[in-house]
């Protein structure tokens, strides 16, 4: 009832012409709707992942998974939040296979060729920034990137990680304070981890 209304999907009227031509196997329509959202699914998987590869990789079989799955898309929902619920378990997907190989999540790895952009505050702040996010705990980092990159509402967070809409305000309010305690931390090594 007043629940379902909170789901109703408000994505625009032309992915729902895809979506549905897609479903039915136009591979134009497949095409585009892997174009239109690998640039979403890949800045969420390089911010959980932190490596391009990795990015690039979980994107893409995201993607895959999407329109071989798209039968189980239920249309009260905004695709966009369903396609990143697929990202997000491909995902942890990913960690769990790491963790199974036993070995611990390879460090981030500055780029070390300096460029311009570098001298920068604002490149600066973005660095110190992507550092602390990688610091803080996976379970905290995925509800800042959907909520501050990938801009979801709580209630589609809460969909999404099948949580109480309150327990997702409280992760945002923990996440957050986690982040400017990183970033402090951060900022106090140098403002890149100390990966000079």
């Amino acid at each position: 009832m007043a629940v379902t209304a909170l789901h109703l999907q408000d994505a625009e009227p032309d992915d729902s012409a895809w979506i549905e031509a897609a479903r039915s196997g136009d591979p134009a329509a497949c095409a585009w709707l892997a174009e239109r959202y690998s640039p979403t699914v890949y800045r969420f998987a390089l911010r959980m992942m932190r490596d391009e590869q990795d990015a690039s990789d979980i994107c893409q079989e995201t993607l895959v998974k999407v329109l071989r799955n798209l039968h189980r898309y239920d249309a009260r929902w905004r695709f966009q939040t369903w396609v990143l619920s697929v990202a997000r378990n491909t995902c942890i997907d990913e960690f769990r296979r790491r963790r199974h190989r036993s070995y611990d999540e390879a460090p981030d790895v500055a780029d070390p060729r300096p460029g311009p952009l570098e001298l920068s505050a604002e490149l600066e702040r973005s660095v110190t920034l992507h550092a602390a996010l990688g610091r803080i705990p996976p379970l905290y980092r995925e509800v800042l990137v959907l909520y501050h990159f990938e801009h979801l509402k709580y209630r589609e967070i809460a969909d999404m990680l099948d949580l109480p809409i309150g327990t997702v305000m409280n992760r945002i309010f923990r996440a957050r304070q986690k982040l400017r305690d990183a970033y402090d931390a951060v900022e106090a090594e140098g403002g890149d981890g100390g990966r000079r």
